[in-house]
């Protein structure tokens, strides 16, 4: 619903409307359950894989060291998102504070940066495992692993920080509808009252600067993962050295795949309910199914996960 308030500065607009799927309002208590259970079933799935990380030896290794990161990373990145988006079709109240905003647009855009730039860590230690396995131990100590999954966290508080400070100072008036189930960059930008060509080059640039080089990195470690098994002579070998790393390509494949479908969508509102629903894979879809995909495909992960269950029934 548009804002009343007509004085143009930046105190005009004291709240925003997250829009969402409030157009379908008969429909708005399936979808409180359907992202209930997904949120559920991302917290269980995610805090299982980092508990197996941290107390079972056997994955006291660099994988799953990253993987313990990653699913750190995605209850946060999931709960900056779902438990507003929930609220909201409970009560049908969609408003957001000012500041609310723009603290959910930055954790959006540094744990969203984060996770690209761990996705292609891990790209990175497959790749040195499969083609280069007498050298993985050298350049995987508990050392490098640290450092790279620090700068995989700091890089993402950094990138973002730039945007959001500016984006905070435009001013914003008249309608403040915002056409998402979050306050995303893009249709956040579109209510601002201010120019905002130049906030939109820098965007695109400090985008460029982080994802791009990383998504390489991403695509090149893939491109030599497969290279290098094709060479392996015996079947049996081929299918163990690509089950090391089939769970993390699928993953990378649904993250960067409906990542880079919504923002290459021209921007017609005949779409934006089509982006939207695209949206939910990469913020909301991808951290359930990422515990699920490495336990399924993984028996490290499927032993380490019996072990818990014995445990768990001896104690009882």
């Amino acid at each position: 619903m548009p804002n009343n308030t007509t004085s143009i500065n930046q105190t005009a607009i004291t709240e925003f409307i997250l829009l969402g799927f409030g157009h379908h309002p008969e429909l708005q208590i399936l979808f409180f359950l359907i992202f209930l259970s997904i949120y559920i079933i991302t917290l269980m799935g995610n805090l299982l894989i980092v508990v197996l990380v941290v107390n079972d030896r056997q994955l006291h290794t660099p994988m799953y060291f990253f993987l313990g990161n990653l699913s750190c990373l995605e209850i946060f990145y999931t709960s900056t998102i779902l438990p507003r988006m929930l609220v909201s079709f409970l009560t049908e109240n969609r408003t957001i504070s000012f500041s609310g905003c723009f603290i959910q647009l930055y954790l959006f855009g540094f744990l969203v940066t984060a996770e690209t730039c761990l996705l292609s860590v891990m790209s990175y230690d497959r790749y040195l495992a499969i083609c280069k396995p007498l050298q993985y131990s050298f350049h995987m100590n508990s050392k490098v692993c640290i450092s790279l999954a620090a700068a995989s966290w700091i890089s993402g508080c950094f990138s973002v920080s730039v945007v959001v400070i500016w984006m905070r100072q435009l001013t914003y008036c008249g309608f403040n509808g915002i056409d998402h189930f979050f306050c995303d960059f893009i249709p956040l930008s579109k209510l601002a009252c201010t120019d905002t060509s130049l906030i939109m080059a820098i965007a695109l640039m400090l985008s460029s600067l982080f994802t791009f080089p990383l998504f390489m990195l991403t695509i090149t470690s893939y491109i030599c993962i497969i290279s290098a098994i094709l060479r392996i002579s015996t079947t049996s070998g081929r299918q163990k050295a690509f089950s090391t790393c089939s769970s993390h390509l699928i993953v990378v494949t649904i993250f960067y795949g409906s990542l880079m479908i919504v923002y290459v969508l021209p921007d017609d509102p005949k779409l934006r309910g089509l982006t939207k629903v695209l949206s939910t894979f990469y913020t909301i879809l991808t951290p359930m199914i990422n515990p699920l995909i490495y336990s399924l495909r993984n028996k490290e992960v499927k032993v380490a996960l019996g072990k818990l269950g014995q445990t768990c029934m001896l104690s009882l």
